[in-house]
């Protein structure tokens, strides 16, 4: 059995620092809850610009695709780009900063563009807040947090005596408002918290490199860079269609069988391609980088050469948002963040509820000290 110091302790802590994190993990449950299901909301939702009717055509090819977006919007930067190779009639999306742009991929012409979607500003509620690098850096901290009030919330949750444990496993729904509620955040809480120890540790190795050299550590492995590409060839000049279009034709000509391969593009930084691949459990991901001016390979790192750690963090995604156990994994995962942002809103009820009962008793106190003076 737990002490009595022990629970009374980890009460203290799992009261404030649920006051004073509460809010944040609302947002950052509330908005995982919803992007459990990002791809299935964007393939209803943008059907008519995701999707173009199937023709007897091949593909028109990256060149021609970003030599009609560069003509059109010569004033904008590519951040990335995607390629959707298992469904032949799917658009090719061309991401700035601020916009996404859907292309035909049968003849390159454009379909539309929008604005940052509601699912785009969920992710960024999710991982930064809205408020870029600083947000960033509250989440962090917020889940580490979070981590914390599971652990303390399981010692809290420990019956007094083994007769009770059947009483912490179920709801009283036929009880009070106070008990219903107690039950919501005790109950469910318990339940879930096997599943969100799981998304918070997923969540943390996105967030801390020491996660990431800590589960290395325990695999006895190392996260491995990719191998290094050695060139001495003289670069020649080319546009950025030309290039992009070479990179993609030769890394599928050499590595074919990729569902989606996406290009990431960051000022003065490596411009990275990833090649998705079918797979069951862990990712079959084949990642390459280029050097932004000259358009050289600089190093890659292919599937098939992944040792543990490697698997680790091609597959951390994927457990996170429940997918790497398919539909059923989505669901729990839905329904363990659900729970999650519950937690705050009733954990912040049964404080109220005890803050107005300490309230209403003060006053019997101070008659019964008026009471004693008297007396003396």
């Amino acid at each position: 059995m737990i002490s009595k110091q022990i629970k009374n302790t980890a009460r203290q802590i799992h009261l404030w620092l649920g006051l004073a994190t509460g809010i944040i993990v609302f947002i950052i449950s509330i908005t995982g809850c919803i992007y459990v299901f990002e791809e299935e909301i964007r393939s209803f939702s943008k059907e008519e610009k995701l999707f173009v009717p199937i023709q007897e055509k091949p593909f028109a090819g990256l060149e021609k695709i970003v030599s009609s977006f560069q003509k059109e919007f010569p004033k904008n930067k590519i951040t990335s780009i995607k390629v959707n190779k298992k469904v032949p009639n799917a658009a090719v999306e061309l991401s700035t900063k601020k916009k996404t742009f859907y292309f035909n991929p049968y003849d390159a012409a454009l379909i539309g563009n929008e604005k940052q979607d509601w699912l785009t500003v969920v992710r960024k509620l999710h991982t930064e807040l809205l408020l870029g690098e600083a947000g960033g850096f509250i989440q962090r901290w917020a889940v580490v947090i979070f981590a914390l009030m599971l652990i303390t919330g399981l010692i809290l949750w420990f019956p007094k005596q083994m007769r009770s444990l059947k009483q912490s496993l179920s709801i009283k729904w036929s009880g009070t408002f106070k008990r219903v509620n107690y039950d919501l955040h005790n109950v469910l809480g318990f339940y879930a918290s096997f599943f969100l120890i799981v998304i918070v540790f997923t969540g943390l190795f996105f967030a801390f490199k020491e996660v990431k050299s800590a589960a290395a550590f325990v695999t006895g492995t190392e996260l491995s860079e990719g191998i290094k590409v050695k060139s001495e060839t003289v670069p020649q000049k080319e546009s950025l269609a030309v290039r992009y279009d070479r990179i993609y034709k030769t890394a599928n000509q050499k590595y074919p069988g990729a569902n989606t391969v996406t290009f990431s593009i960051k000022k003065e930084k490596e411009i990275r391609l990833r090649m998705l691949y079918p797979y069951n459990w862990s990712r079959k991901q084949n990642t390459f980088y280029f050097d932004p001016k000259t358009g050289q390979m600089l190093r890659y790192k292919l599937y098939q050469d992944f040792n543990a750690a490697d698997t680790i963090e091609a597959s951390n995604y994927d457990i996170h948002t429940g997918r790497f156990f398919g539909l059923f994994g989505k669901i729990i995962a839905f329904l363990a963040s659900l729970i999650a942002a519950s937690l705050p809103i009733t954990g912040f009820i049964i404080w109220l509820k005890k803050k107005k009962k300490t309230k209403k008793k003060m006053p019997v106190k101070a008659v019964n000290k008026k009471l004693n003076k008297a007396v003396v």
